[in-house]
């Protein structure tokens, strides 16, 4: 079997995959931006987590559907991460094996850094862009990673504005990462300090999955250059240049969603946040809970009505 070829089930598809479809036709059919009950909310918060552990290869599903034993789920993902290093050879031969595998296991590290922007010289000492940039594009084109540039600015269409020498990588998916990290599936229950520590990684690149296929354009994100601003996700939805924070949790406090809208009134009459509070707009913010992430672009549209 070619690993490569196998794509992560979605959350909304991990509900349908584990019985869970009404959850799923639940989550698809609202249609008013307002609280969701609590009843759904909480079922809904607690099956993320698991998707967290899980994440969305169909294998893993599969596995947790049948034992819901995270023992399993473990080591099925351990044989899946094992069996992308045999495709790594068999595909880009021996020369680049080393370069790609590299890249690959660089990416939870480069993901706790504190701006998440990916260095060369944390793959490996005195490593440089010209040595490992087409490993970075193989694992793009295998669909392993998603490579997110920065952009220098706002504008249309948002592609134009690429700083192509900065840039971020995330996992194909949020259970890879997470074994790959090392995490332990125990850590979801620790509370805040997971929420403080790599959680945040794996909030942005679930939320990254999530939105690739509702998108024309991979999202982008933001920094003023000067480490003054910064917005975690930046998207374009038609001609709408929307700003995206991520958070882990319930503490939405932060300014960075409120410098943009200063710093950029043209482009800052909507704005989201994805956090684990109850839907809801109010004054130009959109929020999204996290396990509601496959209906973002649904959502968007209902500010506009």
């Amino acid at each position: 079997m070619d690993f490569l070829s196998v794509h992560p089930l979605s959350f909304t598809e991990f509900l349908r995959g584990i019985g869970e479809g009404e959850l799923a036709d639940f989550t698809e059919s609202i249609d008013r931006l307002e609280p969701l009950p609590d009843l759904f909310f909480n079922r809904l918060s607690e099956h993320l987590k698991y998707y967290f552990i899980t994440g969305g290869m169909p294998e893993v599903v599969e596995r947790w559907r049948e034992t819901g034993d995270v023992a399993i789920v473990q080591k099925t993902l351990s044989n899946l991460l094992d069996a992308y290093e045999r495709d790594f050879a068999k595909h880009a031969g021996r020369i680049a094996f080393a370069k790609l595998s590299l890249i690959w296991h660089s990416v939870p590290s480069q993901l706790a850094r504190d701006n998440k922007k990916f260095l060369y010289r944390a793959v490996k000492e005195g490593a440089r862009a010209r040595e490992y940039e087409d490993a970075v594009q193989w694992l793009c084109d295998a669909g392993l990673i998603y490579k997110l540039s920065r952009v220098e600015k706002p504008g249309l269409p948002l592609a134009a504005y690429d700083d192509l020498s900065s840039f971020k990588l995330y996992a194909c998916d949020v259970g890879l990462l997470r074994r790959l990290s090392g995490l332990a599936p125990s850590a979801f229950g620790e509370g805040p300090r997971l929420f403080t520590e790599f959680k945040g990684s794996l909030s942005e690149n679930y939320i990254v999955q999530a939105l690739d296929p509702q998108l024309d354009l991979l999202p982008r994100y933001w920094t003023d250059g000067k480490g003054r601003g910064e917005v975690d996700l930046v998207i374009q939805v038609e001609n709408e240049i929307i700003p995206i924070e991520v958070k882990a949790g319930t503490n939405t406090e932060s300014r960075s969603l409120a410098s943009w809208g200063d710093r950029f009134p043209e482009h800052g009459e909507l704005r989201v946040r994805y956090s684990m509070r109850n839907l809801k707009f109010d004054c130009g913010v959109l929020t999204i809970p996290l396990f509601m992430a496959d209906q973002s672009i649904a959502l968007v549209s209902k500010t506009r009505s």
